[in-house]
């Protein structure tokens, strides 16, 4: 089981908005994804303290650069720091593939520099990436990308820069964006959906055949207070349970390129 944060900056909007402008500033948008540094990031880190629990975060490089005290704290604390573009409003564009690997270099220096530690893990905004992304990620030195979607498990694909291990998107049952801000369901219905995503993939790897399930908590909207329990419920639920592997996704990557590399 892996957990991963984001703390992502925007351009225009975030995830959120109460009457988007096409093309233009969505001021209290952008004032809902700073509440993500300014309290979230310290409600979810506080809970992961308690917990013993170490996670894999999300950063846009602009984020990095606004709140570098935040980063360092995620890093001190243990949490893997993970590349997430530079601004999350504004995906990769496959037609300029100089201005993505420039873009990934800005993002890398700037996470390090905030860090301390450099990001060996990418996921681009909306996962959305492009033909190159791989091939550029593998050359700059990264070991995992999350931009897939299409397995259960991890695995290696090779790139023209070397082995990468792909992180597929499991986490869609149990993300605070899909299910509860976009979906506008209650809390409750993350719980429900984790349980039983968790207590299906336990079963089948008491059968032999081992899975992995992932929570994901934006700083911006799991950081609020009304997840929290929610979240820790989800926690709780899977420490009951043996033989359950907590683990950053870095040490999934790890694991997996020993395995498969």
């Amino acid at each position: 089981m892996s957990i991963n944060l984001a703390l992502e900056a925007f351009r225009f909007k975030s995830q959120y908005t109460q009457e988007g402008r096409p093309g233009q500033v969505d001021h209290f948008s952008l004032s809902y994804a700073r509440y993500g540094a300014k309290a979230g990031v310290y409600r979810i880190l506080d809970l992961l303290d308690e917990t013993g629990l170490k996670a894999s975060m999300s950063i846009n490089g602009k984020a990095a650069e606004l709140y570098p005290d935040q980063i360092r704290a995620v890093a001190d604390a243990g949490h893997e720091p993970v590349g997430h573009g530079w601004e999350n409003d504004m995906l990769t564009n496959d037609s300029d593939p100089e201005q993505e690997l420039e873009e990934i270099r800005r993002v890398t220096k700037a996470i390090t520099d905030a860090a301390g530690v450099r990001p060996v893990g990418w996921t681009s905004p909306g996962s959305a990436g492009s033909s190159n992304t791989l091939n550029f990620l593998a050359a700059e030195g990264y070991l995992w990308n999350g931009d897939e979607a299409d397995d259960d498990l991890p695995y290696v694909k090779t790139t023209t820069g070397g082995p990468m291990v792909l992180l597929p998107r499991v986490n869609t049952p149990t993300n605070d964006l899909s299910i509860w801000i976009a979906g506008k369901n209650p809390p409750s219905v993350i719980w429900e959906q984790f349980k039983d995503t968790f207590d299906e993939l336990y079963a089948e790897g008491q059968r032999g055949h081992p899975k992995w399930i992932e929570i994901v908590l934006h700083a911006h909207m799991a950081g609020r207070p009304t997840l929290i329990p929610t979240i820790r419920k989800c926690i709780a639920y899977a420490k009951q349970h043996e033989n359950v592997w907590f683990a950053r996704k870095r040490d999934i990557a790890e694991w997996t390129l020993k395995r498969e590399g």
